[in-house]
């Protein structure tokens, strides 16, 4: 018995009381080196897979063979600590994901590791994950208002100019610009159609037929002001119900329903689809729109 060996026990010829269990066996045959790999290294399948650059089924197939039992996921096997380099790895992984804006699929790509495992790395170091898909709720980011209302407002420049003097795209320049209440220019001089959204939100929540709604399907009323990535750090979950509820009941438009449940005005739009209610067509005003005029005048 060789006491060096991670797993109380190194039965190949390399190892020896001075030398210790070794890290790999690279002149060994396959299932020796997968064998040692795993049963006397500690290493998940995932990695011998890395390292010797078999597959890991054809890794599983060799050790059921060799009378070794493969636990799901590494269950019930003592984990070998982690290593300097692990770390260094894993603080890789992190900046790519971070400071990069590395999508977690293009980085199981480059490392060789599968996703799952490595949104599981980056979750235990504390990485803030984003959300799936090509538009991330966190790239909502806003600008600042006095800087906003210096550039685009006084001074008259184009969205695709302020997002040049201040680093952002012309997406979000609008965007906060929207969630600030800031009439937003189409090509000419400040346009007063539309209410503002801190306007609309008050004329949503206002309206009985949507309260109820919103109540009966525990959809929480929240605060007025901010982004609406702010308002909704975690978007409230859609379901057809609400959804029809809200957009053939209540007669709101999918922005509206972006606006009361934080999830995109697309996403809105795909559900309905799914559940086949009939859209509206495009342009025009909503029923609600047509039903929060008319209170008005």
């Amino acid at each position: 018995m060789n006491e060096e060996c991670p797993a109380g026990c190194c039965p190949h010829d390399t190892a020896s009381p001075d030398e210790g269990c070794p890290d790999d066996l690279p002149g060994a045959s396959l299932p020796e080196r997968v064998t040692h790999l795993y049963a006397c290294r500690m290493l998940s399948t995932y990695k011998i897979a890395v390292v010797t650059g078999v597959g890991r089924q054809r890794i599983t197939r060799l050790l059921h063979k060799a009378g070794i039992n493969v636990k799901p996921n590494g269950a019930g096997r003592r984990k070998a600590a982690r290593s300097a380099e692990d770390e260094r790895f894993d603080d890789l992984m992190a900046r790519l994901y971070t400071e990069h804006r590395m999508p977690s699929t293009r980085i199981a790509e480059l490392t060789g590791i599968p996703e799952s495992t490595v949104r599981g790395r980056l979750r235990t170091r504390g990485v803030p994950m984003r959300t799936r898909g090509g538009h991330n709720r966190e790239d909502r980011s806003d600008v600042s208002v006095d800087d906003l209302c210096v550039l685009y407002l006084q001074a008259g420049m184009s969205a695709d100019e302020v997002g040049g003097r201040l680093g952002v795209s012309r997406k979000i320049v609008l965007r906060t610009a929207h969630d600030q209440g800031m009439p937003v220019r189409v090509g000419g001089p400040p346009s007063s159609r539309g209410p503002a959204e801190i306007e609309l939100l008050t004329a949503l929540y206002a309206d009985r037929e949507v309260r109820r709604v919103l109540d009966r399907h525990g959809v929480p009323v929240v605060t007025l002001t901010g982004p609406i990535w702010k308002r909704f750090p975690a978007p409230w979950p859609l379901t057809v119900e609400l959804v029809a509820d809200l957009y053939e009941g209540c007669g709101l438009s999918t922005h509206h329903i972006e606006l009361l449940t934080g999830r995109p005005a697309a996403a809105v739009g795909d559900l309905l689809h799914a559940a086949d209610v009939q859209m509206r067509p495009a342009g025009g005003r909503s029923p609600f729109m047509r039903r929060w005029r008319e209170s008005r005048t």
